[in-house]
């Protein structure tokens, strides 16, 4: 095992990035951004041995910068989507930027994604290499309440998970809600979509959303519907559906209600049949949000100055509900200062026999 930091250029304004390479003893690799406390690479080893990177990425800091992509990035203070860009805390209420007509997305232009973190520590002393990245988001920040302290642990574990563990505490009350958003590809190839990836999903409901995709506090079974994944499918099977999410997103874009377990436990799996690799998500969260990547800003160009096309990736976002500040009867607390914030999120991959 080993990791390496060096440097991925400099922002437009001349502020530093650095990139830090963590690789395991059993063929996995993962490059990791300050900019953003992102992931940049993921090399997995296919059924053959050979490591191909399965998420998507650019070449340069620039391309990151200039597209405000949220590619392998942490994104907070709330990811996902808040209700007219405002909340109330104790009867006083806070606006945030609209970035999505009415609402807030991902709490932009000002969230953790587009932030340069900082190296807090880093341990090549194990067999399961880690770096942790941390950020302080002041008072005000995106129109959030409180100094809130982030920190992002990335380990590689000897059997292939790519381990996150999210940790956070304020001076005062404020939401919180983070999650990496990751596009995966696991096919490794550059010119493969992903509809013919098998998905299972452990949920029996979606939320269910308004026309803006704002929760409407209700839950939807998925029995009977395109979006019932307990048993494995393809993603490509009923995408194209009539259902008037997926006609209104061009594809999948919910988020799946992993029900109220406790503890960490296996809430989805992706299989590519073609290189028997399999992508199991590990959460204690509530929430996972499925995107198929249904559409990117024009001329987007991913790693290799190649063109990206709708359905090139997914993304199995770890999360509470959206626009959980509004919807008490979503499982969700706002971060306060005598309760900190920990949580876990692993992706691991196996292959097949």
């Amino acid at each position: 095992m080993s990791i390496d930091i060096r440097s991925f250029g400099r922002l437009a304004d001349g502020t530093a990035v650095e990139c830090c390479t963590l690789k395991n003893n059993s063929g996995m690799s993962a490059d990791f951004l300050t900019y953003g406390c992102r992931m940049a690479r993921l090399y997995v080893p296919n059924r053959d041995g050979e490591p191909e990177n399965v998420v998507l990425g650019h070449d340069t800091i620039s391309e990151y910068e200039r597209k405000g992509d949220v590619f392998g990035a942490v994104v907070g203070r709330f990811a996902n989507r808040i209700k007219g860009a405002e909340f109330k805390i104790g009867g006083k209420s806070y606006s945030m930027p609209k970035s999505e007509g009415e609402n807030a997305l991902h709490s932009s232009p000002g969230g953790f994604q587009n932030r340069v973190w900082r190296i807090k520590r880093s341990n090549n002393d194990s067999d399961a290499p880690s770096i942790t990245f941390s950020y302080r988001s002041p008072d005000g920040e995106g129109g959030f309440p409180g100094n809130v302290d982030v920190s992002v642990t990335y380990t590689l574990s000897t059997d292939n998970a790519l381990i996150i563990e999210y940790e956070a505490k304020s001076d005062a009350e404020t939401p919180l809600n983070l999650t990496n958003h990751t596009y995966f590809n696991i096919t490794g190839s550059p010119v493969k979509d992903i509809l013919s990836l098998e998905l299972q999903v452990n949920a029996d409901a979606i939320t269910e959303t308004d026309e803006e995709q704002i929760p409407t506090g209700r839950l939807i079974p998925v029995s009977g519907t395109p979006f019932d994944f307990r048993k494995a499918k393809t993603i490509g099977q009923n995408i194209r559906d009539q259902h008037h999410y997926l006609q209104a997103c061009g594809g999948y874009d919910n988020n799946f209600a992993l029900g109220f377990s406790v503890g960490v436990r296996n809430v989805a799996e992706l299989h590519d049949a073609a290189s028997g690799r399999r992508m199991l998500v590990f959460t204690d969260l509530p929430g996972l949000q499925v995107y198929t990547a249904n559409s990117f800003l024009p001329y987007t160009r991913g790693i290799g100055g190649r063109l990206l096309k709708p359905h090139h990736a997914v993304c199995m976002e770890t999360q509470f509900y959206p626009d959980s500040v509004h919807r008490p009867e979503f499982p969700y607390k706002n971060l306060k200062p005598d309760k900190p914030f920990h949580s876990t999120t692993i992706y691991k991959f196996n292959l097949d026999k």
